[in-house]
């Protein structure tokens, strides 16, 4: 019987055709890689490699051998990484809930987890601000964005992958473009868009105060189910709205402004999952988004 070890020493020598590089490779000593390609030949009865004081090479024997055994070697490999996957649960297909363009911001992310774990399907599926929990709740998806503060009993907060200032979206007419600064107190002048739908109020205050820093009562004015309907009413001119900062990178409308209010307050972003739904692939997911760090703007 050939083992395992031995075969990996073969082939790694028909790589490198040097005997130091071989053992640093697999961290082995150079005897240990002589003895093991010696016992091969004794087995086979013929030499695999022709040593010289210069070079080493593969003897015909050896050329064919290597091709012999190295598709075979790949398989054992390959078949014994998906076992261990399988053991640890992360194999199968990993459901990433996201807002509107999030998939470009993320994209670091993305590819890290996809490079970690090659064998796991991750699907990308669209979460909008009117049910930004209920995916999660159906098992739509498994792991989801969302703005910070989540504060929902069943669901679990893990690393923030956003942080950013928020902006002040406007129609490009607004009487707020042709000021020199603007601060968060304007909210109290125009009416704010606010979700169609019942969302948390904590939740909705993020983007849609009720009252100024200062104290000042906002008024909430037309309801919007979209992104989309949202840019519609204040392109309009009948409404302004605080927005995330990727609003500015991916949504440059015509008919649209992004303001920096000078005191706006900074947003953060974090993946939530259900507690009673964490998985060996979601702990892979927020492992990733702990190493990757938060995209800061």
């Amino acid at each position: 019987m050939v083992e395992l070890r031995d075969i990996e020493i073969f082939l790694t020598l028909a790589e490198e055709l040097h005997f130091g590089r071989t053992a640093d490779r697999l961290h082995v000593s150079p005897a240990r890689v002589s003895q093991s390609i010696a016992k091969q030949e004794r087995r086979i009865g013929a030499p695999l490699f022709a040593r010289s004081s210069r070079k080493v090479e593969l003897t015909a024997i050896g050329a064919q051998l290597r091709r012999d055994l190295g598709a075979g070697y790949q398989q054992i490999l390959d078949g014994t990484r998906a076992a261990t996957a399988a053991a640890r649960g992360s194999t199968g297909t990993l459901t990433l809930g996201l807002h509107g363009s999030q998939a470009h911001d993320h994209a670091h992310l993305l590819d890290l987890f996809r490079s970690r774990h090659p064998e796991v399907a991750l699907r990308i599926r669209e979460v909008i601000f009117t049910d930004p929990f209920g995916p999660l709740r159906n098992g739509s998806v498994d792991v989801a964005t969302a703005w910070l503060p989540v504060r929902e009993p069943d669901l679990t907060v893990g690393p923030v992958v956003v942080t950013e200032p928020l902006l002040l979206m406007v129609a490009t007419d607004h009487p707020l473009t042709r000021r020199a600064a603007v601060s968060m107190e304007d909210l109290a002048d125009w009416p704010l868009p606010h979700s169609a739908t019942a969302i948390p109020e904590y939740w909705q205050q993020t983007l849609v105060p009720t009252h100024t820093p200062g104290g000042r009562p906002t008024r909430r004015g037309p309801k919007v189910s979209s992104f989309q309907e949202l840019a519609a009413v204040v392109a309009a001119g009948g409404a302004i709205s605080l927005v995330h900062g990727d609003a500015a990178r991916y949504y440059q409308w015509r008919g649209l402004r992004y303001l920096r209010p000078y005191d706006a307050p900074t947003a953060s972003w974090a993946l939530i999952w259900p507690t009673a739904g964490e998985t060996a692939l979601v702990r892979a997911l927020a492992k990733a988004a702990r190493d990757t760090g938060p995209l800061t703007g």
